[in-house]
């Protein structure tokens, strides 16, 4: 291990960042908001004392850079921004895991490869709802049009709002230009889950970030009298929501993804009358595309029978989806190796939530992340944490899989 390394010191940073932007509740970096342009401002300060270059490009992500023999570059990536009342580690930890990283490696003297560091911005949509916003702007996959009226809960415009920050919608597909170069991106983060605590692990190596089908769907019946209408002669389309529920828990299972019904409406909405009207929604996820495919194919034919049977009628309506991105071969072998070495033990596992990473995966840049054990799997909140030894760890094998890449890069 190298002497030069410091992950305690990553983690009093990570603490006095805690104090500086949150409060009673928790974190409150959300972006575009004047406490995460103050957490920014804040790592600048961090970083002043490094032989490093800092910029921001078109789409808001901070770029570090440390300059190698080589201009072909490993990126280290995450996101300093946060939910409101969020949790101390949730993105941070990454970035402050690399400015560690990079420091050790700058005390060394000039790296054979280039390496970066980037604060992606906004990565939690947190007052906009378009999550990973300055990842998708790089990888080409944000669509202008469709952010440029968002609005926050006080009606304030996205394009006003990160005009302000410095980010001119027009311009933004100029930050795709910012990938070039980059032969591979680790990405550290917490688990955010009850995985690795549940198996006793410190870390994992993650195999990719699934893919989502996202829908709402709705059962249309009749409405009628709670009292006189008889059993036999009802048409409940609440009906079609409860059997569906439990038809896509046993598809989940079936096929070893997720699926989740997160909001149920009913109408009319009252007790002394059946349902006329149901609406339900569905998040279904999984790291396979084709049995993410078979997932909502059978979801779909499950809802036709059940509507069938109860004499209601059902509808679909997408509301999102992106595929799988599976990370790379050579990398999660590496990430793998580099946590047996620090922790003893690693665990394989695919990422339910999405990340940066995956709109980094979907360039074609070789891709790999690192979970980090989270206490009672709990995340978005203020009780978020992780054991101290934990995160040490999981700095020292941040920099472990970075020189594991860097000499894989001086292979091929």
């Amino acid at each position: 291990m190298h002497d030069i390394l410091q992950p305690h010191r990553a983690i009093e940073e990570l603490k006095e960042l805690r104090s500086l932007t949150g409060d009673v509740d928790g974190a409150q970096r959300v972006a575009f908001t004047p406490v995460w342009e103050q957490a920014r401002a804040w790592l600048r300060d961090k970083l002043s004392e490094l032989p490093v270059d800092i910029d921001q490009d078109e789409a808001g992500n901070l770029w570090v850079t440390l300059h190698g023999e080589s201009e072909q570059a490993i990126l280290i990536g995450s996101h300093i921004d946060s939910v409101p009342n969020g949790g101390w580690l949730d993105g941070c930890l990454g970035v402050l895991a690399g400015l560690e990283v990079i420091r050790r490696i700058a005390a060394e003297g000039k790296p054979r490869f280039t390496i970066k560091l980037v604060d992606w911005c906004d990565e939690e949509g947190a007052r906009f709802g378009r999550s990973l916003f300055g990842s998708s702007a790089v990888s080409g996959a944000l669509d202008i049009d469709s952010v440029r009226n968002l609005t926050d809960r006080n009606g304030d415009r996205l394009e006003e709002v990160v005009k302000r920050c410095g980010i001119d919608l027009s311009n933004i597909n100029a930050a795709q230009t910012r990938i070039h170069n980059t032969s591979a991106y680790v990405e550290l983060h917490i688990e955010q889950g009850p995985v690795l605590e549940g198996m006793n692990l410190a870390m994992g190596a993650v195999q990719g970030t699934y893919g989502v089908e996202r829908h709402t769907i709705i059962f249309t019946g009749q409405a009628a009298h709670s009292g006189s209408t008889p059993m036999a002669y009802r048409r409940d389309a609440l009906s079609g929501v409860s059997r569906l529920h439990l038809a896509i828990r046993e598809i989940a299972v079936k096929h070893g993804g997720v699926c989740t019904v997160g909001i149920v409406k009913a109408k009319p909405g009252i007790v002394t009358a059946v349902v006329g009207e149901a609406e339900m929604t569905l998040d279904q996820r999984h790291l396979s595309a084709d049995s993410l495919a078979d997932m909502y194919q059978e979801a779909k034919e499950a809802s036709y029978a059940i509507a069938k049977e109860e004499k209601i009628e059902v509808a679909w309506k997408t509301l999102w989806q992106i595929q799988p991105f599976p990370f790379h071969p050579d990398l999660i072998e590496m990430a793998d190796q580099a946590i047996v070495e620090i922790c003893g033990r690693s665990h394989r596992m695919p990422s339910g939530p999405l990340h940066d990473a995956a709109e980094v995966c979907r360039t074609g840049v070789p891709t790999v992340m690192l979970f980090v054990q989270s206490l009672y799997g709990i995340s978005h909140n203020k009780i978020e944490d992780t054991r101290a030894e934990h995160l040490v760890a999981s700095v020292q094998v941040l920099d472990r899989l970075v020189d594991k890449v860097m000499n894989w890069l001086g292979k091929v």
